[in-house]
Order: C-alpha cells, then structure tokens, then sequence
C-alpha cells in the first residue's frame, strides 16, 4: 500500500527545476492517514515539491477491498519549505459482513485524521545520514458506539512518531533503492478504526514500521510495507499489516499506487486480503 516515495533519479535527473525544486517522487504519495508516505506507512518526506521558501502539497483518494470490508480515504497536505507538513483526512471502513452476522446498529467506521510533520534533520537524498522527522497523528473515532461494546476506552487519542527516510542512489545493483523505518506510540485499534486502548491493555504500545522500494526507472518503484500493530482487545486479537506495491509517477503531479495487502484477522473476521489503490494530485 505504498506508495512510493521513491525518488527518482539521482540528483542530475531532474535537478532541482520545474514543478518545485525536489526531485521527482521525492514528495511520496500518501498515507491512508493522509500526510506523505507510503499506503500504510508514513514517511519522514515533506508533501508536495515545495523546497526551501516554497509551499507545497498534495491531495489524495485511496480505496481498499478485502473479503469483509473496504475502506475509503481522502485527504489534503499541505508542506512549507521542505520543513513542516499539515495534513486532515477522513476514512470509511465499511463492514456489511460483520453488521450482518452481528446484527450490529451500524454498517461503517468513520474516523478524522489531523496530522503534523516536522523534519527534524538530515534530506532523503543529499545527507549521508537519513531525513529524520517527528509526526503526530490526532484521530478521533465518529461511530464508537460499536467499540465500546467490545472494550475499546477512547474515542479520541494522538499517535505519536520519529520517522527515517534515506534514499540510496545506485544501492541496489545500480537502481535507486529507498528504506524508511518508524517508531510509533499508539494506543490505536485497527489504526484508530476500532477507538483506543482496550480491555486487555490501556497503554500506550511500542510498535515499529517499515518499508523498502527499488527505484526501476524515474518513473516506477515496487516495493514493500510493513506494520506492527498493538493488541488491545481481548474479543479479536489484533495483527500486523503489510504489502507489496508498484508506483507510478508520471511527473510531478500524479502518482498512482496499486497494491495487494495483507491485513491479518481484522475484528473476529480472518485473512483479511485484498487490492488496494490510490491517487494523488502534487503541486
């Protein structure tokens, strides 16, 4: 579910002219959380191709299908100087399996997602070391009636993260190859979905995600996501997430994301896996 990132070509490609002064995909695609990052995974990457001075940002639209469920998202970000990132998203998780055999009140998930991205130090592409950026993700839960039946304690919470981008130019057998790694605090169930902390465990959780993509050209990356989750409810245990992804960036304005993902069991409902598809519009 990623996304790609994936920075293009090496520093000659296409330089720091045109639309921005960053490199081609170097402003990521977007997180289903909204904010720069691969499908599933946030990145230390500021949205859009604004550098230093300039604004920038993005906007996103991003549908998941699985056995049980599908979700939605959209969203907006906006960058300032390749330094701070303000991103909102509103996600749908549609659950007609579970409502039916659960005879639940309601048949969705509805959740708000405001973000806010500091680059601490350190540039995917021109630092030895990687980008280093501090994220907060403030979500609130619109249908708890549902997750409080079943242990959830808030309907409100704050996930917080250090993450690290570094693009390798030529790293990987003369192609481009991105790695990014996060450390995340969280209290989320199914990322906020099914509300926070629970009745098995009300802290906060450690969890690490993570991503790697290959750069085939200056306009293709595949690659892969993965993401630790806590396990909060004791009705449903809770997995990690992941996916394999190809990207596509046909220039500065467009990225295009498909994916297969693999969820885990998601609320009682088991091998949750399906397709997974995004758009977003940079300036």
């Amino acid at each position: 579910m990623l996304l790609g990132l994936l920075v293009a070509g090496a520093p000659c490609a296409e330089g720091r002219a045109g639309q921005g002064g960053r490199l081609l995909a170097t402003g990521g695609a977007s997180v289903f959380e909204g904010g720069a990052g691969g499908g599933i995974v946030p990145w230390a990457v500021i949205a859009g191709y604004g550098s230093e001075g300039q604004w920038g940002g993005s906007a996103f639209a991003t549908r998941a299908v699985t056995g049980d469920y599908e979700l939605e998202a959209r969203g907006l970000a906006f960058g300032w100087s390749n330094r701070l990132e303000l991103g909102v998203a509103r996600q749908r998780l549609a659950l007609p399996t579970l409502a039916a055999s659960l005879d639940l009140p309601i048949d969705r998930f509805r959740q708000d997602v405001y973000s806010a991205k500091l680059r601490l130090a350190g540039d995917l592409v021109y630092s030895p070391w990687p980008q280093l950026s501090l994220i907060a993700q403030h979500k609130r839960q619109r249908d708890f009636a549902v997750p409080v039946l079943v242990g959830a304690r808030d309907d409100t919470d704050t996930d917080w993260l250090l993450a690290a981008s570094k693009l390798w130019l030529g790293g990987a057998g003369g192609y481009n190859l991105l790695g990014h790694l996060n450390l995340r605090s969280t209290r989320a169930n199914q990322a906020g979905l099914l509300g926070f902390g629970g009745d098995r465990r009300n802290g906060r959780s450690l969890v690490w995600e993570g991503s790697l993509a290959i750069l085939l050209d200056r306009h293709w990356a595949l690659g892969y996501e993965y993401r630790q989750k806590p396990d909060n409810l004791g009705f449903a245990r809770e997995q990690a997430w992941q996916d394999a992804f190809i990207a596509w960036f046909p220039n500065k304005r467009v990225a295009v994301v498909a994916a297969w993902a693999d969820l885990g069991d998601v609320a009682s409902l088991r091998d949750q896996r399906g397709w997974y598809l995004s758009l977003q519009v940079s300036r």
